[in-house]
């Protein structure tokens, strides 16, 4: 028995299965583990909120990766079938979901929950994906990208509740969630797209200088907000320190595949390879990355 579309044979099903596995063992219990020993009051519900915000997470990159991948690919050849609509109601339902888990959690209700800070970004972000799934499934899909701007902007709000309004760190994360995305997503659209086409190194050759100026966006955005946000004696000692060592190590990973890719491109090589394991370090990375918007907040340590 085979799957249809990318999985295709058994041994590829096997595979899909243990790394779902995988991912949800981490977002369940990544955050009890990374915060062993170190003294950090424990977050209510943590693990079904990294699973939630994995999926918000996802459903963005998707969908924000097709819309560039689209203009990329352009009118050489088929497209691959659409994925946005489905992916924008995954981070809609996600973002609800990650809502009504705030008043459960909190035990207030629903209407006192919209009142709050986290609770009005919830709303505005579960809103936005909803309109751009609806923009992705009219004869405009591009549209969507106005409420996929607010849906990120609500959500680097929200990672800075410390900041009334759009501070640097704010500033950081809008950019860092937005080159992140495209880079995980544009990559995703464009191996999809080659497996329908016959060479495709023109497609490939435009997503690599894409991806050069979304790597250096990434690079110096994670950077400054790690220096400003991390103090330096508590790197091992705090959950978030430690959760990042592993997605900086990942993000290494991600980097030498891409730099592969690269140079067989260059080349003339084939450079689908190590961009598929580069594919798949980066959805590790987004696990690691989404775990890592749940743990304590380390600023709250500094003197």
């Amino acid at each position: 028995m085979t799957l249809p579309g990318p999985f295709g044979t058994p041994s590829r099903l096997t595979a899909v299965v243990l790394a779902a596995a995988a991912v949800l063992a981490v977002a369940l219990l990544g955050a009890g583990l990374a915060q062993t020993g170190t003294g950090e009051l424990r977050i209510p519900a943590a693990g079904t909120t990294t699973l939630l915000r994995l999926l918000l997470l996802t459903g963005l990159a998707v969908h924000a990766g097709e819309l560039a991948g689209t203009r990329i690919a352009g009118a050489e050849g088929p497209l691959p079938r659409r994925w946005s609509v489905p992916a924008a109601l995954l981070a809609a339902t996600a973002s609800a979901a990650l809502l009504l888990l705030l008043a459960a959690v909190s035990g207030l209700s629903l209407p006192v929950v919209y009142g709050i800070r986290e609770g009005r970004l919830l709303l505005v972000t579960a809103n936005a994906f909803t309109l751009a799934a609806l923009c992705a499934a009219s004869r405009r899909p591009a549209l969507a990208a106005l409420p996929l701007a607010v849906a990120i902007g609500a959500e680097a709000l929200r990672a800075h509740p410390e900041t009334p309004g759009f501070g640097v760190g704010t500033a950081l994360t809008l950019v860092h969630l937005t080159a992140a995305s495209l880079w995980c997503g544009t990559l995703l659209h464009v191996l999809r797209t080659l497996r329908l086409r016959a060479g495709g190194r023109q497609v490939l050759l435009r997503y690599a200088r894409m991806a050069a100026c979304v790597y250096g966006a990434l690079a110096v955005t994670g950077t400054v907000s790690t220096l400003r946000r991390l103090p330096l004696d508590a790197v091992l000692a705090t959950a978030y320190g430690r959760v990042l060592i592993v997605k900086l190590l990942l993000f290494a990973g991600a980097s030498l595949m891409a730099l592969a890719a690269r140079s067989r491109l260059l080349t003339g090589g084939d450079a689908q390879p190590p961009a598929r394991t580069e594919l798949r370090v980066l959805g590790a990375v987004m696990v690691v990355s989404a775990l890592l918007t749940v743990v304590p907040d380390p600023h709250r340590l500094a003197p």
